[in-house]
């Protein structure tokens, strides 16, 4: 079992700037992919971003794509997201996510991941 614990959300202004982290307990997730999605209230849940195992391989969603970064560090077990530029309509909660049947093929749908954390709330004020 994983456990995934995410950190760094907060308010923030527009234009602004936040660093989510997302910490792995248990079982190492240096093997898996892991992605971060968000849900904005009376939304969907959808994807943000991903990274295969060694850093290789990443995928955005076109809405935050140029704005956010996505990194991982192996040696720590975290997984970090690096959110620039924020606009009003980022505001959702994060979650962090782990992909434990691939290590470096990215898939978007949520119900391929199956280990959650429980999500960070980013709040962004126009």
């Amino acid at each position: 079992q994983v456990q995934l614990v995410e950190s760094g959300g907060g308010l923030v202004q527009a234009g602004g700037s936040l660093r989510l982290s997302c910490a792995a307990s248990g079982r190492t997730f240096g093997n898996y992919v892991v992605g971060w999605f968000r849900q904005a209230p009376g939304k969907e849940r959808e994807f943000v971003a991903a990274i295969g195992w060694n850093g290789s391989n990443l995928r955005y969603a076109d809405a935050v794509k140029g704005r956010f970064t996505i990194s991982r560090d192996n040696a720590k077990n975290t997984v970090h997201l690096q959110m620039n530029s924020l606009k009003p309509e980022d505001t959702a909660v994060y979650y962090c996510a782990a992909d434990s049947k691939r290590t470096m093929v990215i898939v978007r749908t949520d119900r391929e991941y199956d280990y959650w954390g429980q999500g960070t709330q980013v709040t962004v004020s126009s």
